[in-house]
């Protein structure tokens, strides 16, 4: 529960952060990859898991961002 309710706050961040720019519409939208992985770093620790950062070779290697999002817009979990 607790990183649903995560989800919701971070998606709620960014519609306010991004209040006025026309960005979103007023439709119903998944939550990008980058937000759900940073949901996901938030919470690993408290689960007793490490979350090491990409090194440049690791991530040209697998052809990702060294900061992510690791996964397409469309992979689902």
């Amino acid at each position: 529960m607790s990183c649903s309710f995560t989800n919701q706050m971070i998606a709620q961040l960014e519609l306010w952060q991004e209040k006025g720019t026309g960005r979103y519409e007023n439709k119903v939208y998944v939550l990008p990859k980058h937000l759900d992985e940073k949901v996901a770093a938030l919470h690993l620790p408290k689960l007793g898991a490490k979350l090491t950062v990409l090194s440049a070779d690791q991530a040209a290697y697998i052809n990702v961002p060294v900061g992510g999002p690791y996964k397409p817009a469309q992979y689902r979990y």
